[in-house]
């Protein structure tokens, strides 16, 4: 697993709820270190262990912790560059949808070697859509059920989301848009901090 993803658990864990739960949990994981490295290469199975010592220390549901994952990894200020790649998917949140199943080769040209869960977006009709995720970790449906809660604020869009199990590994997040111009949504400048 590429160290970015690991480090966004450990930044997820020390931003939200301090250094001490994240040094208990890489305890629990039996990591044997504490900080990981964004651009190394880590075994698969320590990732699925560090968020299953993550969901014990924190004492919360691993889908919930999962869901609160994929917020974060879209709305806090330390991971705006995130934001800004989802955001050039589209300039309205039925953009970003349709841009979903690109995601993984978009986030392949900035880290030539980070995989993410295969993603499928499939279009009900004009207001129905589900979300069909495979991806190596657990759980993976409720991070992008976090991300597309996330978005949908950004946009100003209102949706409802529910994660709807997991069958032969794929996870399925039905997404239903209410509302595409419910509020207004984040400001977006595609030259931001170009000069």
């Amino acid at each position: 697993m590429h160290g970015l993803i690991n480090r966004a658990i450990q930044s997820f864990v020390v931003d939200r709820y301090g250094a001490a739960a994240w040094n208990a949990s890489a305890k629990r994981a039996n990591l044997g270190f504490t900080e990981f490295e964004a651009m190394w290469i880590y075994d698969d199975v320590l990732t699925p262990r560090v968020l299953a010592a993550v969901s014990d220390v924190l004492d919360r549901p691993y889908d919930e912790l999962m869901e609160d994952i994929g917020t974060y990894l879209v709305s806090h200020p330390n991971l705006e560059s995130l934001r800004r790649l989802l955001r050039f998917g589209g300039v309205d949140f039925v953009d970003f949808l349709h841009s979903l199943d690109d995601l993984p080769d978009r986030a392949r040209l900035a880290v030539a070697d980070l995989e993410l869960p295969r993603i499928e977006l499939r279009e009900h009709n004009t207001q129905q859509y589900s979300l069909a995720c495979e991806g190596k970790v657990p759980g993976c449906g409720h991070l992008f059920t976090g991300v597309l809660r996330a978005m949908a604020d950004d946009y100003g869009a209102l949706v409802f989301l529910e994660h709807q199990g997991v069958e032969d590994g794929t996870e399925t997040v039905a997404i239903a848009l209410l509302e595409a111009d419910f509020a207004e949504g984040r400001g977006f400048d595609l030259g931001a901090g170009v000069q």
